[in-house]
Order: C-alpha cells, then sequence, then structure tokens
C-alpha cells in the first residue's frame, strides 16, 4: 500500500483512526447499525476461463460488516479491539506484535488468528503497511555475504566476514547505508515441517564452504515461508542495488509455493503486494528436470503424497503462473506426470560440495533459470 499512497506517519494514521471511531459512535447516536466497508484483494485466482481481473494494486470488490450479524459481529469486535491497541501504540510510539496483541485479550480473540485478520482489515481500512501500525514481526530471516549496512544505529558488516550469518533486522524501514559489491542476490529456502532436516541446513551448507567468499553474492534464507521483514529487506536491497535475483527450493510443491510467495506475494497480505512481491525473481532450482540432467538415483527421490499432489493442483491453476510464469507450469506439470519430489540435500549424493562448487556456479554461469 506504501506505493499507492504516501507513506503515512504517525499523525496521519492517528487521525484517520479518530475519522474512523467518530464515523461509528455517529451511526450509533442517530439509531444506525454501524457498518465497516473495506476492500478485498487478491494475489490470485483459479479462473479458468481467461477472464481474470486480479490486480496487485486494486481491490476486486468490498466486504461490509455490521453488528446485524452475530459471525460478522464478532469480527466487528475483534477489529475495534485491535484498533484502539494499535492506537495506543501509535499515541506512545511503541511497537508490539501481534503475539502482543492477542494476549492482551485471549478469551476475546480466542485465536491468534482473529488477530492476525482484524490487523490486515485495519491496514486496508487506513490504507497503510503493517508496520506503519507499529505492529511487528519476530524476524526469522538471515542473511550473509558482500553488504553492509546499518540499521537504528547499529552497523550489519557481512562483508567483514561473508559467510557468518546476520538477523535480518525487524524494523526495515530503519535500514539505511546499504554498501554492496554483490553481482547477485541468492535466496535459499528450506520448510522443516515435511522433513526431518533442519531448515537451516543448505544455507549452512553454503556457509561452511565458504560460498559467499569465492562468489561475490548476497545469500538470504527466509527459513521457510518468508516472513514479512524478510520479504520487505529483500524488496529494498533490490530497489537500491538493483542486483540479479535467484530462488533455490526443494523440488516440492511446497517449494515452488515458498518460491511463488516471494515473487507474487501471499493471499493473505495481497493488499499490500505492492511493497512485498518480487516479480524480477528467478527460479534457479531445484528442477523436477533436474532429476535425469544431474542424475539422482532413486533412493534419493520420493513420492509424492496426496497433500503434495493438491498442492501442485492449486498452484498449477492459479491465474500468475499462466500469465507470468509458464515455464513454473511445464516444471511442475513434470512433477505431477513423475510424482516424485526431491530435496536440494538430494545434490550431496555425489559430493558435500557439489551444490555450491558445481550446481550453483554452473546454473547462474549457463543462465539456467526460470
Amino acid at each position: 500500500m506504501e506505493g499507492k499512497h504516501s507513506i503515512p506517519n504517525r499523525l496521519n494514521l492517528l487521525k484517520k483512526i479518530g475519522e474512523l471511531t467518530r464515523s461509528l459512535v455517529e451511526d450509533l447516536c442517530n439509531g444506525r447499525s454501524p457498518t465497516l466497508k473495506i476492500d478485498q484483494f487478491s494475489s490470485y485466482c483459479s479462473e479458468d476461463s481467461g477472464k481474470c481481473c486480479c490486480s496487485y494494486n486494486l481491490p476486486k470488490g468490498k466486504e461490509i460488516l455490521t453488528l446485524q450479524r452475530e459471525s460478522q459481529s464478532r469480527r466487528f469486535d475483534a477489529l475495534l479491539r485491535v484498533l484502539l491497541i494499535v492506537q495506543q501504540l501509535l499515541q506512545e510510539n511503541k511497537h508490539g506484535s501481534k503475539r502482543d496483541i492477542y494476549y492482551m485479550h485471549p478469551s476475546v480473540f480466542k485465536e491468534q488468528s482473529v488477530v492476525d485478520r482484524a490487523v490486515n482489515d485495519i491496514c486496508i481500512l487506513l490504507q497503510c503497511s503493517r508496520h506503519n501500525l507499529n505492529v511487528v514481526s519476530v524476524g526469522n530471516g538471515l542473511v550473509m555475504g558482500w553488504v553492509r549496512f546499518a540499521e537504528a544505529g547499529r552497523n550489519f558488516d557481512c562483508i567483514s566476514s561473508p559467510n557468518t550469518a546476520h538477523q535480518i533486522p525487524v524494523h526495515v524501514e530503519d535500514v539505511e547505508d546499504i554498501i554492496s559489491v554483490a553481482e547477485y542476490i541468492l535466496i535459499v529456502e528450506k520448510e522443516s515441517d515435511h522433513y526431518a532436516f533442519d531448515d537451516r541446513a543448505v544455507f549452512q551448507r553454503l556457509a561452511n564452504d565458504q560460498f559467499c567468499r569465492k562468489n561475490r553474492c548476497i545469500v538470504i534464507t527466509g527459513r521457510g515461508y518468508p516472513d514479512v521483514p524478510t520479504r520487505r529487506f529483500l524488496h529494498l536491497l533490490i530497489e537500491k542495488l538493483r542486483l540479479p535475483v535467484y530462488c533455490l527450493v526443494d523440488c516440492d510443491p511446497y517449494g515452488i509455493d515458498i518460491l511463488a510467495t516471494f515473487r507474487f506475494g501471499s493471499m493473505q497480505m495481497a493488499y499490500d503486494a505492492k511493497s512485498l512481491r518480487l516479480p524480477g525473481i528467478q527460479w534457479l532450482g531445484a528442477f523436477p528436470s533436474d532429476c535425469e540432467k544431474y542424475q539422482l538415483p532413486q533412493h534419493c527421490l520420493l513420492p509424492l503424497t496426496t497433500e503434495d499432489k493438491q498442492k501442485a493442483e492449486g498452484i498449477l491453476h492459479r491465474c500468475y503462473v499462466e500469465r507470468e510464469a509458464p515455464s513454473w507450469r511445464n516444471e511442475l506439470q513434470l512433477m505431477l506426470d513423475r510424482g516424485v519430489k526431491f530435496e536440494i540435500e538430494a545434490l550431496s549424493v555425489h559430493s558435500l560440495t557439489f551444490l555450491s562448487e558445481n550446481y550453483l556456479p554452473s546454473k547462474i554461469q549457463m543462465g539456467a533459470f526460470i
């Protein structure tokens, strides 16, 4: 939303909150049932007729919340409670997480997802991004390589030790003085929920192999599905450094979904897709077609589960795959046809350093990405 509107400051947001609450009070005083009109955004659809009208900038419709329906009244109540907390955060210029907000009224909210939805609704109503509300995430992302920057008085000097991981800052809006001699950015993602391996295994493999010392690059991991600070930090680096960006994920439907989240944004935060999506990202691997190219033995391959197949089918029907990444569709269809998947670590069947010394350098040099 920051791309569409000027970046809102605290006073402007407090003014908007005041106007919103006054309009609700006026409705009550005049005997009317208060209503809220919330724009609806979507990062994709599954329209097969070719009539897709998804947009990253424009809402696709409005949702009207009213106190007259019990299910909506609970959502209305949660939204107002969270709005009051946000108002306090802005007034006192303090920050809090969504989890902090949940524990202020756990018996009312009952589930974290209720708070998550309320925060998203408030962002849409106030036409701002989540960090503008002083609601922050606990960042999971890590960065290493040829980059140096500062954040709120702290210096992050990755260049002095390019294979040492640094935590990605939570307050990305405070990041400044970015300096880099890197030639590209490499995103490494793992989803540990589906395998027994540490989700930093590939990132750590590259660090152990001194990958960044041998290759002028910046390596970032979101450690699974990327959180907002990781995506915002990447967006900032790309904006400032204008470097090519490659993404390395497991060859399974969840890896491809992580890749899609980086490039196209998530459905949950579709309202803020313009400031979070990375349209220039290239899929570097691992591809289903890599199975033959790199002669992976049968024991390195895993059968697709029913859940995997359903996930893959769902991704295939997303409008942006056909419209903006048809080559992804071909690889995903190949995975479904063969019924197998494999992890990035499967490449270690050749040697522990095969990934860092052969696979990645050759792919980047030959332009073997899509």
